[in-house]
């Protein structure tokens, strides 16, 4: 489903939409955004690169990242959770991740990217993904997967 498909099935149930994005960006934000009329379904997003930003603008604590580290299961999950919190939104998507080409580690490469999902009703799920190539590749990569993660997030049980 493309992006625009992805936006009318979500104003067909009157939801909308928030981001929390570390490792692209904005760039699921600016997908979404790129859609004339997205203002209906897109609440709003945030850009939370560093680990102080993750804290102070999602409510991640300090404590979680010092402990999993900024690139975790538990780190995208709280994303999600906190830009729900802090939000109009009824789903909510974070990425947090590797892109390259510098910052990889034998545990945690370059492309490891977590993509997180929460809805308003208590439901989660997080995905670990590790994606192939370089720096943009990585981040093109994790933007589709997680407007491919949106498409399936209403109905998710």
């Amino acid at each position: 489903m493309d992006v625009a498909g992805l936006l009318d099935l979500y104003r067909s149930q009157g939801l909308k939409i928030a981001t929390a994005e570390s490792c692209t960006g904005g760039l699921i934000a600016a997908s979404l955004t790129a859609v004339a009329g997205s203002s209906d379904v897109f609440d709003r997003g945030w850009v939370t690169y560093s680990n102080q930003a993750k804290s102070e603008s999602l409510g991640v604590s300090a404590e979680l990242i010092a402990d999993k580290g900024a690139v975790s299961l538990e780190v995208a999950e709280a994303m999600a959770k906190g830009a729900l919190r802090r939000s109009q939104a009824d789903v909510a998507v974070s990425v947090t991740g590797v892109a390259g080409p510098g910052g990889g580690s034998e545990e945690k490469p370059v492309g490891l990217v977590f993509i997180g999902l929460a809805r308003k009703d208590g439901w989660s799920q997080v995905e670990r993904c590790l994606f192939p190539g370089n720096r943009d590749t990585v981040r093109a990569h994790t933007v589709a997967r997680a407007l491919a993660h949106l498409v399936t997030a209403p109905s998710a049980s």
